[in-house]
């Protein structure tokens, strides 16, 4: 619907005048064959009941509707035009491209958001100021905190017991694949295991002296060492990664972690890696392990000394 034309100063041409609602022309549009135009609004109602035009009665084809031109844009645009809250005492005139703008920040606007000046700050409309209770709104936004936090408790509770159902399943599925690969009658075969069972069982006398993340040097003895022993090629590499702090599992994760975990690795099943003061732990002999202990599908940890073979300790 276009803009009532009282509230505009002067005479406004009949060409912006909306044939239709007879208002000033607001979002316009006009018919490519006959050229006049309509508010946007006036003509999308019209064609749910009629499709011709009604200055001269042509037909109008909705798909022949296009915006009107950039000139009759401006034409508009420079229109003088009284404010929307003249009723509420603006007295403003501005320019109608200037409309919104204005209408937004006028001090006379009932819906223009205010601050309460009374302690809570609360942003609302100008005409909703008056009847503000600041002891009211803060009782209420308390009670919806209070709410909010109490469903999120909620929540939080059903994520944590989902997550230790899902960790005891990860326990169980992990457990249950040792005990597969411990029956599979294939699996002693297999050329890995095999080679884990030529190293000889070891004792570590030193947990304080771990060498969390060798240097280079170490690294190329380790690997050749490995490599001499007869580590399977395709092996190599995996315990060479988990060689080094960042790969081991939360229990040995971290000097803060080994110190107050220290009690627990006489627990575990080493073999020494040969030449070196360097012990092997493999998943599937540490299954007695916490999970927090054990990574598969192993890991190798080099010591400053305090590494014996288990038979002459």
């Amino acid at each position: 619907m276009g803009y009532d034309i009282t509230r505009f100063q002067g005479v406004v041409d009949e060409d912006l005048i909306c044939p239709i609602c007879r208002g000033v022309l607001d979002d316009p549009i006009q018919a490519i064959d006959c050229e006049h135009a309509f508010c946007k609004v006036c003509i999308s109602q019209r064609f749910t009941q009629q499709h011709t035009c009604p200055v001269d009665q042509s037909v109008l084809i909705f798909d022949r509707i296009c915006p009107v031109p950039r000139i009759m844009l401006k034409m508009l645009a420079k229109l003088m035009i009284s404010c929307d809250n003249a009723v509420y005492g603006c007295r403003v005139v501005t320019r109608l491209d200037n409309l919104v703008a204005h209408f937004r920040d006028c001090e006379y606007n009932p819906k223009r958001p205010v601050t309460c000046d009374r302690g809570c700050n609360l942003v609302m409309a100008n005409d909703e100021l008056p009847q503000h209770n600041c002891i009211k709104h803060l009782h209420f936004q308390l009670e919806q905190q209070q709410k909010n936090i109490s469903e999120l408790e909620k929540i939080s509770a059903e994520q944590k017991k989902q997550l230790v159902e899902q960790k005891q399943d990860l326990r169980d599925l992990k457990a249950y694949m040792r005990v597969l690969n411990m029956r599979n009658p294939t699996f002693q075969q297999d050329e890995i295991w095999q080679w884990v069972y030529t190293l000889q069982p070891a004792k570590v006398t030193q947990w304080d002296c771990i060498i969390s993340t060798p240097d280079a040097m170490l690294k190329v003895v380790l690997r050749r060492s490995l490599v001499e022993t007869g580590c399977p090629t395709s092996f190599v590499n995996q315990l060479m990664e988990n060689s080094q702090e960042h790969k081991w599992p939360q229990g040995l994760a971290t000097l803060e972690m080994r110190q107050m975990n220290q009690h627990y690795y006489e627990n575990y099943v080493t073999r020494h890696i040969l030449g070196l003061q360097a012990v092997l732990m493999m998943a599937y002999e540490n299954q007695h392990m916490d999970e927090n202990m054990v990574r598969e599908p192993g890991i190798i940890i080099m010591f400053g000394h305090g590494v014996e073979d288990l038979l002459d300790a």
